[in-house]
């Protein structure tokens, strides 16, 4: 688990609508859960990886740049169990508006600042054609911190820095000219389990968290609608796997209840109602298992 940052009340959130009960004292990085035979342990988003690759710990929460950031003797040990949908963002070459760099080639040779000195190294090789420990001409320099102020006060030329709206960069006169990847929160696991792993529970606590992740994705559609309009409301709302049709007392009408994407809600309800349905209601799903 992480211990604070951007992801940091998202997690929070989805462990709760996973029933996963726990109570954090101040300070202490170990918490141990009262409904389940777990203990949560709480790290900084880049060690995490490297704790799930080489230590006892069966389940991570972290971002796939920290996956990546971590080098490939990690990320080659761990597996990505399920992407989790929050916490988008991209890794960008950023570089002052208007100024003398158009193009990603324009700052071999310079110095760039960044908190990912790994993939920065990396993706400069391949710039550079340079082989694995050769010299880059390229400087990049580490920053633990506001790396988006380092052209602005003239440590660096250009930036590579994690990027969600993009209106910190903007505030500060940066534009993105490069993406090394995009990033999302994902649940993590290695790909050898550890010796002692309690295989059934690991998968309970997975499923349980796939549910909260589809129920936050879904919402669940109920309507009334004539037997004749019925197949261009279920071309509408199919479902899943297959909407549910009962037939209601009235004669020549169905009652149907289906799963649809929470995003499009308000079309599919206009649509419904083009249709004939009446009765339209939208339930939201608190946890599901799909």
């Amino acid at each position: 688990m992480l211990t604070q940052g951007r992801l940091y009340e998202t997690c929070l959130t989805l462990l709760s609508g996973a029933d996963i009960q726990f109570k954090r004292q101040n300070r202490l990085d170990v918490a141990l859960v009262k409904n389940l035979p777990i203990a949560l342990v709480f790290l900084p988003a880049a060690d995490i990886p490297h704790f799930v690759a080489n230590s006892n710990i069966d389940l991570g929460i972290t971002g796939q740049d920290m996956v990546q950031e971590a080098g490939p003797a990690v990320s080659e040990a761990i597996t990505e169990e399920l992407a989790l949908g929050f916490g988008a963002c991209q890794l960008q070459v950023q570089v002052p508006e208007n100024g003398a760099f158009e193009r990603v080639e324009d700052l071999v040779g310079k110095k760039v600042a960044t908190s990912f000195d790994h993939l920065a190294s990396e993706y400069f090789r391949k710039l550079e054609g340079k082989a694995p420990g050769e010299p880059l001409s390229t400087s990049i320099e580490y920053l633990n911190g506001s790396v988006e102020t380092a052209c602005g006060l003239g440590l660096a030329q250009g930036i590579i820095d994690l990027v969600e709206s993009g209106e910190t960069m903007r505030a500060c006169g940066l534009t993105p000219i490069a993406t090394l990847l995009r990033s999302e929160a994902v649940l993590i696991r290695p790909t050898t389990p550890h010796t002692g792993s309690n295989a059934e529970l690991i998968s309970i606590i997975t499923a349980r968290i796939r549910g909260v992740i589809a129920a936050s994705r879904y919402v669940l559609c109920q309507y009334n609608i004539e037997k004749h309009n019925l197949a261009k409301a279920l071309e509408i709302t199919p479902g899943r796997r297959a909407a549910t049709v009962s037939p209601l007392e009235e004669t020549n009408w169905n009652a149907v209840s289906s799963m649809v994407s929470r995003d499009n809600v308000a079309t599919i309800m206009d649509r419904l109602e083009a249709v004939g349905a009446s009765d339209i209601l939208i339930l939201r799903i608190d946890n599901c298992r799909v």
